[in-house]
């Protein structure tokens, strides 16, 4: 037990430091930009005299209210992630509905445009004539469409649309909505696999609530003009870099994790795995709705035998008892 709680209390020091290390840089911000209005390392002196006349008690207490400021802030924020990450991929309210309309069209006229150079390209590609450039752009454009949904799914943001991209593409290639499978997936991936996942995922949220801590730090603007221009830095790099990059990287191992580990879903549920590429989309479908609403065919018929069970042990190791990231369609509406 006592390693137990030792275990508990080494990651629940990890998390705290984790989740309030940048409202202590918010906070720290602040402070400059108050002690720049009041006229530089003058304005401490008062508020130190009066800390010092205070009984230890007193100080042991201020001192705790601070570190609970600094927390509850973190805490706030922390809770914002999802809802601004929503915001983020562009899911946004009817008042934004005309722009939001706007920025898709202009998103699907590209995804058009990218998809005629591909299959303008393609035969000079495949038969080894293309010239140097011509592979450049073939590369560029196969990189752009790979970032971009099929079908009218698209999103009026690069983050939305690279999200969108990874949900879909299972149900795209192998007939298996992500939004579904995803949490019985989950359970059967090795631990080194749920570890890369999840790191992604912290990446990920840790840059959109830079983007808040950014916007948040504007609001020191009154005391410093510096605050205004550095904010805004902050929350532009992550909307506009910070936060696709990581929704990548995420996205990527998303659908690897489908690619490489889809077998053992089969295995688990005891279907029959398909047999070529043409069936397994028409059975990947059939197994979403298994899994979704359940089915009354006859069809098909359960394989025999107790299914392998998962890579991971059930009772440890660096995944057990983790919750699984969201995949993309499930931190937003549908």
């Amino acid at each position: 037990m006592g390693s137990f709680w030792s275990g508990v209390g080494g990651k629940l020091a990890e998390r705290w430091a984790a989740l309030t290390a940048p409202a202590l840089v918010f906070w720290l911000g602040g402070l400059l930009a108050w002690t720049h209005a009041r006229g530089g390392a003058r304005a401490w002196e008062a508020p130190a005299d009066w800390l010092k006349r205070q009984p230890a008690g007193g100080q042991a207490v201020v001192l705790l209210g601070l570190l609970c400021a600094v927390g509850a802030t973190a805490v706030a924020v922390d809770r914002l992630t999802r809802p601004v990450l929503v915001l983020l991929e562009g899911y946004w309210p009817a008042p934004l509905r005309p722009l939001r309309r706007k920025l898709t069209q202009r998103v699907q006229r590209r995804r058009e445009t990218a998809h005629e150079d591909f299959q303008a390209l393609a035969p000079a590609i495949h038969a080894g004539t293309a010239t140097a450039e011509q592979r450049e752009r073939y590369a560029s454009v196969d990189r752009d469409l790979r970032r971009l949904p099929t079908g009218p799914r698209l999103l009026p943001t690069r983050t939305g649309n690279v999200l969108r991209a990874a949900e879909t593409r299972p149900v795209d290639k192998y007939g298996l909505d992500a939004v579904v499978v995803w949490p019985r997936l989950w359970l059967l991936l090795p631990d080194p696999v749920r570890d890369e996942l999840g790191s992604a995922r912290r990446a990920l949220d840790s840059s959109v609530r830079a983007c808040v801590w950014g916007l948040l730090f504007v609001a020191f603007t009154p005391w410093t003009l510096w605050a205004l221009p550095a904010g805004l830095a902050v929350a532009v790099a992550a909307v506009y870099v910070w936060v696709p990059a990581r929704a990548e990287v995420f996205a990527d191992l998303l659908e690897a994790a489908f690619d490489l580990h889809r077998g053992a879903l089969y295995t688990q549920l005891r279907w029959p795995l398909p047999a070529n590429p043409a069936e397994e989309r028409v059975t990947g479908r059939r197994v979403t709705t298994y899994l979704l609403r359940g089915l009354d065919s006859t069809t098909p018929t359960f394989t025999s035998g107790d299914a392998s069970p998962p890579a991971s042990s059930a009772g440890g190791g660096a995944g057990a008892g983790v919750s699984p990231p969201p995949a993309p369609g499930t931190t937003t509406p549908p």
